[in-house]
């Protein structure tokens, strides 16, 4: 018999490091020790943001929106560019020249344009506006001038070319200032940050472009961060061991709890664990319904199981390795006990849906009972019961690692911007999805995906990373209206293939 894998964990890929701002500000300053000068990176700065803007627009007028900062600086050097390339540029400052510092002082030098006060008379004609007012790290409510010509911006429906961030777009909680312009394309530099794949980012950065200015990649080894943005290079692979000995319970053996009401859920959940991967999969149902499983999909073991000490019972079978409770399972006391039994067993467990509700109920309990690989798929209602003082923190990333450390379980809080975190702090921004997945059932698929990854021994923040992946591209591969959440299962298939041959 072929041994059991090692657990398959996340894949340390620089390339797809997510910097907060301070981490970002380190970086910069990393540089600059290592002997390369605030303005040679600034120089390099406004230059991409240029020939980011040359690249996909013909010459016309052009607005260039100054802050007082450092962000300001690029504005300078970008409208330079601009303007040698035959580009007519009004450049508008707020503040005054003469109150610049450092790297902004030297960039506003060496601008031989006029500069204007900031006003929303520099939008007059339609001009392309690159937004260079502020960075990252704003920290208080965009008003005044500056907020008049943000608003200005977008109720004309300005093209915007925005330098690290729209300006009042937060780099770290993606939350919104007061206001920001909605941006064609955001130009950044070195890393991305957690705002650009925020909610809010994916409304207000429009197509994002991370560029290279000089800060040598060797930063990170002191840097150490721990947000990614997902992708299959980070989790692929887990998918690819094999061995000629391998058979069906090396590939796991999956268990559902099935319900006596929405029993589709559970189906769905099996089907999508069995697509995944799983070398079985089986529905644990109440014997008033077991013909209903039995009649479905011919390939889901479907055993009769009425009470929590049945669940339990199953579990002294130690090949089944990986749990599924909640799709479907109703709010019942049955539910409760079987999650319970599950996580007892120290084995991989998700819990999602109806047992998040349940748990809920007393959600210190629920983290005592954790000493396992366990993952959490709350949408955000279920997490704000579950974690209701965490559920105003500002920042999506932040609040999903503080339920991870709380609980002891990876969290996955659904949404445009899911987001996956490990309690040792490591998490990861999923931006691979589509609006069509709010359908009813997908979250049903979802979580048979992470069920069946997990099966195969994929620890739970690579198992949730790889299925939020793979759910969105079922999504965004069946390219059409009318996508309900059985469809999602059919196009799993070519989702794994899209994963490992992705770069």
């Amino acid at each position: 018999m072929a041994p059991e894998p090692p657990p398959r964990d996340l894949a340390s890929r620089d390339d797809l490091v997510l910097l907060t701002c301070a981490e970002m500000a380190k970086a910069d300053a990393a540089a600059i020790a290592g002997g390369v000068p605030g303005t040679t990176l600034m120089e390099a700065a406004g230059r991409a943001v240029a020939e980011t803007v040359m690249a996909h627009h013909a010459p016309r007028r052009a607005a260039v929106l100054c802050g007082p900062g450092n962000n300001g600086g690029d504005g300078f050097v970008a409208a330079r560019y601009l303007q040698a390339a035959g580009w007519s540029v009004r450049l508008g400052l707020l503040g005054e020249p003469s109150a610049l510092k450092g790297d902004a002082a030297w960039a506003a030098r060496g601008w031989k344009g006029k500069v204007e006060p900031l006003s929303p008379a520099l939008l007059e004609g339609h001009p392309l506006v690159v937004d260079a007012l502020f960075g990252a790290g704003l920290t208080r409510p965009i008003d005044g001038p500056a907020g008049e010509v943000i608003d200005r911006v977008n109720a004309q429906g300005l093209t915007v070319i925005a330098v690290d961030v729209p300006s009042g777009l937060h780099g770290d909680t993606g939350e919104i200032l007061g206001r920001a312009p909605l941006a064609a394309q955001t130009v950044t530099f070195f890393r991305g940050k957690p705002g650009h794949h925020s909610l809010e980012g994916l409304r207000h950065c429009g197509r994002l472009t991370v560029a290279d200015i000089g800060i040598p990649p060797r930063v990170l080894d002191t840097i150490r961060p721990l947000l990614w943005l997902n992708a299959p290079a980070l989790w692929r692979g887990g998918l690819g061991h094999r061995d000629p000995a391998d058979h069906k319970y090396v590939r796991g053996h999956a268990t559902i709890l099935g319900g006596a009401v929405a029993t589709g859920a559970a189906r769905l959940a099996a089907l999508a664990a069995r697509r995944t991967g799983a070398g079985l999969v089986t529905i644990a149902t109440p014997r008033s319904v077991l013909p209903v499983y039995q009649a479905a999909e011919p390939g889901n073991l479907v055993v009769d199981c009425d009470d929590a000490a049945a669940f339990g019972g199953m579990m002294a079978d130690s090949r089944r390795n990986a749990m599924l409770i909640g799709p479907g399972s109703g709010l019942v006391e049955r539910t409760e006990g079987a999650a319970r039994a599950a996580l007892a067993t120290g084995r991989a467990v998700v819990l999602d849906a109806d047992a998040i509700t349940l748990l809920a109920r007393a959600p210190a309990s629920l983290f005592e009972a954790i000493h396992g690989p366990v993952l959490l798929t709350p949408h955000e209602g279920e997490f704000r019961r579950l974690f209701p003082d965490l559920a105003e923190m500002p920042g999506k990333v932040e609040r999903t690692r503080a339920a991870a450390r709380r609980s002891g379980a990876t969290v996955l809080l659904k949404g445009a911007d899911t987001v996956i975190a490990a309690p040792d702090g490591r998490a990861v921004i999923n931006v691979h999805a589509s609006p069509a997945l709010a359908t009813a059932g997908a979250g049903d698929v979802l979580a048979g995906i992470a069920t069946g990854l997990l099966a195969r021994h994929l620890t739970p923040i690579a198992a949730a990373a790889a299925a939020a992946w793979l759910h969105g591209e079922c999504a965004l591969g069946f390219g059409k209206p009318g996508l309900v959440a059985e469809d999602l299962i059919g196009r799993l298939p070519e989702a794994l293939a899209a994963a490992m041959a992705a770069n």
